[in-house]
């Protein structure tokens, strides 16, 4: 693994000691995570959920606690506004205020006092984010955001994972990244897998079922 690929994070931490990073417990994120671990003197992670407390996620969110002696911040997902409100697999409801990731990010620097949010994409992951990340670079000042593995492939972030020894959930294996969505394919992984924890999402998101049916029957 080359060394250049570390210049983006070790000249983020001469902008600031002080980051709060975006952590969905993916390979990215993982890897963002240990890096700002390793360069930032004060580090604040934080978790967006379509559900709380899914066990799944709180033993993964719990084994990165323990390891960096750290507190991960839960929060919902901006997206669960606009699942409520429009009815995506429950009923809608219109007085719910929709919440956008701007909302987010101002909320986490008021309550911690950090401008910095340091995230996991990367050029590799489709066009848009490699337009965005060329448009900028791995300091985007303007937007107050750090990408420290913008310049790494899949490859490499695996083999630092490997390298690292740091923990991959079993569901991230099966479906190649963290649960994120009420996609069929991945309600199904997590119907499979942790039944106990589905039967939660379907108490937020009753109709749900009918997106793993589908995915079951048709394969999309």
């Amino acid at each position: 693994m080359s060394n250049l690929l570390f210049d983006p994070i070790k000249t983020q931490a001469s902008v600031t000691d002080s980051v709060i990073v975006g952590f969905s417990g993916g390979k990215d994120s993982i890897v963002t995570l240990d890096l700002c671990v390793r360069y930032f003197k004060r580090v604040v992670p934080f978790f967006m959920y379509l559900v709380p407390d899914l066990e799944f996620q709180e033993r993964m969110l719990k084994r990165y606690e323990d390891k960096y002696g750290i507190e991960i911040i839960r929060l919902p997902h901006f997206e669960c506004s606009n699942f409520l409100k429009y009815g995506s697999f429950t009923m809608f409801d219109p007085n719910v205020d929709i919440v956008g990731i701007t909302d987010t990010y101002e909320y986490l620097r008021q309550r911690t006092g950090i401008h910095w949010i340091a995230a996991g994409e990367r050029c590799a992951d489709s066009i848009v984010r490699n337009a965005m990340i060329k448009q900028s670079g791995s300091i985007d000042y303007k937007r107050g955001r750090f990408y420290p593995i913008a310049y790494w492939n899949k490859q490499e972030v695996l083999q630092y994972i490997k390298y690292k020894k740091l923990y991959l959930s079993p569901e991230q294996k099966k479906i190649g990244f963290s649960f994120r969505s009420l996609a069929g394919c991945e309600l199904a992984t997590i119907k499979n897998m942790y039944p106990a924890d589905y039967e939660k999402i379907l108490k937020v998101y009753p109709f749900a079922g009918a997106a793993v049916e589908r995915f079951e029957k048709y394969g999309k």
